[in-house]
């Protein structure tokens, strides 16, 4: 059993895990994911469902101070078509973690996909009515969470940037197809409220130590489509934005249906940590670049999402 207790984050591996871990100190984390490796727990969310005592043989072993759950099924195209693994990555195994876990703060990350994209941007206490499998697996993991440990803490976010080991967000995308010269379909009636990965990180952490438990909304400050979203990216890269085009969502031929009037509001966020600011586009893009390295360009990726 480690000395001291660390901070369990279930998907280290993706861009938020990465952050969080920079945040809280990787001395004061215990990194897990679902794929084995040296020095990290392995935790597959889908396989909890079946074997619990997988999630608490960990706890056994070590002194957990608290639990992120950031991994989850995010590609919105795969759950739709595969409706089993979205639901035991999504909900039940998440809910499995959170019942094994109920004496230390427990963090479950969501999304802006539980609402139905009709009349955002959204509060905390808006009515959710998810349009795709994967927002159902979202809103269904928020509820069993709340109803199996005793004072969770919901994170509700949104068109997560920003620096990501994998290279996997949309601004890799943007940036290798633009220098490229590659055009790109972006579309032009998806709005939300983009959110820079650093400060989502640094927030949870906050609100972890401020002992915050319920829902909260953890987004940027700027209302904009997506094609919006790239074309300010572009312009801040100093890449050619005629490159972006701007085309109907319905134009783009995807299985999942997607929330268009959509975002988030995080007035709730600001009440709570008066004295923390989440960064505008400008902002949180620029010192992406200023962080970025030509190594993560050679990674191959495709846009993301949340």
């Amino acid at each position: 059993m480690s000395s001291f207790k660390k901070s369990l984050i279930v998907g280290a591996s993706g861009q938020v895990g990465h952050q969080l871990m920079l945040a809280l100190g990787e001395e004061n984390v215990l990194p897990a994911g679902s794929i084995p490796r040296p020095g990290w727990a392995h935790i597959d969310l889908a396989a909890l469902c079946h074997r619990p005592e997988l999630a608490e043989q960990i706890f056994g072993e070590e002194d957990i101070a608290a639990v992120y759950c950031v991994g989850g099924a995010t590609d919105v195209e795969r759950c739709e078509t595969d409706r089993q693994w979205a639901s035991e990555t999504n909900h039940l195994g998440p809910a499995v973690l959170a019942s094994v876990c109920t004496r230390v703060p427990f963090v479950y990350f969501s999304t802006e996909y539980v609402f139905d994209g009709v009349s955002g941007p959204y509060t905390e206490s808006s009515a959710v009515n998810p349009i795709c499998v994967y927002g159902e697996t979202k809103m269904l993991g928020e509820k069993a969470i709340l109803d199996a440990h005793p004072s969770p803490l919901i994170l509700r976010t949104t068109v997560v940037y920003g620096e990501d080991p994998g290279a996997k967000n949309f601004l890799y995308a943007l940036r290798r197809n633009l220098t490229g010269g590659t055009s790109m379909r972006v579309p032009n009636d998806q709005v939300s409220t983009p959110t820079y990965n650093r400060d989502l990180a640094k927030a949870s952490t906050l609100l972890v130590e401020g002992r915050y438990s319920g829902i909260f909304h953890i987004c940027g400050p700027d209302l904009l489509s997506r094609y919006e979203f790239a074309v300010r990216c572009a312009a801040i890269m100093q890449l050619d934005p005629t490159l972006i085009i701007g085309v109907a969502t319905s134009s783009l031929s995807q299985k999942a249906s997607r929330p268009l009037n959509a975002g988030l509001l995080s007035s709730k966020l600001r009440d709570a940590l008066p004295d923390f600011r989440m960064r505008g586009l400008e902002d949180g893009v620029q010192e992406w670049l200023t962080h970025s390295t030509s190594a993560e360009e050679t990674i191959g990726c495709l846009p993301g999402r949340n």
